[in-house]
């Protein structure tokens, strides 16, 4: 037995082992849980029900989708940085407790709140969750849900671009810096050429499908290697944002099948062979655990309870997903059967890559104890977003290494796949903002943001704030990291406590998703809190006052349901007693 497990005690299941249960546990959640409870005891999805694709069909947001290229496109949108970024840097607690909530946050909370977002949209004319709660819930808290959201979105994205131009980053092509993939930048910006060729092909010259698809997925392969061969340098890191936000812009005006359809199917093809290559390279290598299973209290670190849920983010539970769920996705749904498959698979697929993330962190990116504990014996020894990434892209390419592909080659192509999914994120990212300011423009009455371009650019230039936001005269990865993690977690628990008051409403069964909601929402309350006193006795005020603004307008929210309740409760007891 490896000397690590012995120390372990009992924790001694291999990681090769621990992997093969945790993809049962998908398999059975999935057939037992979604199938069977959410979507016929809780929510009885019907088949024959028109969705929004089909009744509002406008060819631009409103389009009737293959639940297969809608799995693709939703899977690609929501599976961003979080997944592989938030589990490298929670395993600095351990890899128990991130494997924990990695798979158990995810069956029990994030697929049914993704699932559950999916179908209350497309219940509701494919309106966002925002809009939604103002019907479910009360009109006032339209307004409110729909700043919460901009904050969040805006901050995700700001990090986002942070990341991917640090990634693009280096300067002096002799002197690569570790943290920096320029090899990326050539398949990346590919990548959207070729989905708008495909897009245009299949879509207005009515060239088949698959055939495109396959083309496009080889045209893929090539860049990537080509990228490998001529890694664009000599732009800073500043240069690389400028040209994220300009992207963002055009992504958000363009119809969908244009560039956000085609791109994401396609980069979610290159997902499902980076996993395959991942987890294929990983039962081979059947690595051991360096990481302690459990690690209360490292140095300099917030306290794992609650800060791990946080931290996490998307990767077992994130509140962006009920956004795209409701903002793009479910007016793409063609039947209200496919929101199973499409909104908690695609959650367990995020799953899937925040497990690798942990599996790369703890067994595979390093030798020893003593080589983890140089890299996450405290937490300002990792501080940084793009050295926990690096981890990943080292730990994974370890991995796909053993399947005889050249290190150097396994590295770049994980780099393209962390990149290509962080722009799916920034250009959906940048729709939902543009969809969500034209909400807000809508429901204050300044109808001249309904323009789409004027709204794209006040999205853009509020993603732009926080992809240059700065503290102490430095870029604010971290912190933005975490303010990130707790606002994204309230919008989940909101967007929770919508589906349960409009299931309360319609008599059904709410304990499935009132009991995640009430978990998420006291662990990220009190996160936030803990958050906002720190940011105080730094004197970080930027960040304090975002982070109070967010949790005032959740607060508020939170009384508005507790009214509608009562209210509720008060309308049924009047109707019992005149029956009576």
């Amino acid at each position: 037995m490896h000397p690590q497990c012995r120390e372990e005690g009992k924790w001694n299941m291999s990681p090769v082992v621990m992997a093969i249960v945790v993809l049962c546990l998908y398999v059975l959640f999935y057939r037992f849980y979604a199938k069977g409870i959410l979507a016929r005891k809780v929510f009885a999805l019907c088949d024959d029900a028109p969705t929004p694709a089909h009744a509002l069909r406008d060819d631009v947001d409103y389009v009737p989708s293959n639940k297969y290229i809608l799995f693709g496109h939703h899977y690609a949108s929501i599976a961003g940085l979080a997944p592989m970024l938030g589990p490298a840097i929670a395993v600095i607690w351990g890899w128990v407790p991130a494997l924990c909530w990695v798979v158990f946050g995810t069956l029990l909370v994030g697929a049914v709140h993704d699932f559950s977002a999916l179908v209350l949209s497309v219940r509701h004319r494919g309106q966002s969750v925002g809009t939604i709660a103002r019907d479910v819930i009360s009109p006032r808290t339209r307004l409110l849900f729909l700043l919460v959201i901009f904050f969040l979105v805006a901050l995700a994205m700001g990090v986002f671009v942070l990341v991917i131009s640090g990634l693009f980053a280096a300067p002096d092509a002799s002197s690569i810096p570790s943290t920096a993939h320029p090899e990326a930048v050539f398949p990346t910006y590919s990548l959207m050429l070729i989905a708008m060729l495909i897009g245009f092909l299949v879509f207005r010259r009515g060239f088949p499908l698959w055939p495109m698809i396959a083309v496009g997925f080889v045209l893929m392969l090539v860049t990537t290697r080509i990228g490998l061969d001529m890694p664009i340098t000599g732009f800073t890191a500043g240069d690389w944002t400028w040209t994220l936000l300009v992207y963002a812009f055009a992504a958000s005006i363009l119809p969908v099948w244009l560039l956000l359809q085609p791109r994401d199917f396609l980069n979610s093809l290159l997902l499902y062979l980076a996993l395959f290559s991942m987890l294929a390279g990983f039962f081979i290598l059947s690595p051991q655990w360096v990481a302690p299973a459990l690690n209360p209290h490292p140095q300099g670190a917030p306290s794992m309870l609650p800060f791990l849920f946080i931290v996490i983010a998307c990767g077992a539970v994130s509140g962006f997903h009920g956004l795209v769920a409701s903002g793009t996705t479910s007016k793409q749904l063609n039947r209200e059967t496919d929101a199973p498959f499409v909104g908690y698979v695609g959650m367990i697929g995020e799953s899937l890559l925040a497990l690798l993330a942990v599996l790369a962190t703890t067994a595979g990116a390093f030798t020893s104890r003593a080589d983890w504990e140089s890299f996450y014996g405290s937490w300002d020894k990792a501080v940084g977003l793009h050295q926990k990434l690096g981890v990943f892209i080292q730990g994974n390419a370890n991995f796909i290494h053993q399947l005889g592909v050249p290190l150097d080659y396994a590295a770049a192509f994980i780099s393209v796949v962390v990149v290509g999914f962080a722009m799916t994120s920034v250009d959906t990212g940048a729709r939902l903002l543009r969809f969500n300011i034209e909400e807000i423009a809508d429901t204050i009455g300044l109808h001249a943001l309904k323009n789409r371009y004027l709204s794209t650019l006040l999205a853009v230039s509020a993603i732009g704030f926080f992809a240059f936001f700065e503290v102490d005269g430095k870029p604010a990865g971290l912190f933005l990291w975490t303010l990130f993690g707790t606002t994204n977690q309230i919008l989940a628990a909101l967007t929770l406590l919508t589906v349960t008051i409009y299931l309360y409403r319609k008599k059904k069964p709410v304990l499935y998703t009132m009991l995640p909601m009430l978990l998420v929402l006291g662990a990220t309350v009190s996160g936030m809190i803990m958050g906002i006193i720190k940011a105080v006795s730094h004197q970080q005020w930027m960040v304090a006052m975002v982070g109070a603004v967010i949790f005032l307008l959740a607060a508020w929210v939170l009384l508005e349901a507790l009214l509608v309740v009562r209210k509720v409760k008060q309308e049924r007891h009047a109707d019992e007693s005149a029956v009576q």
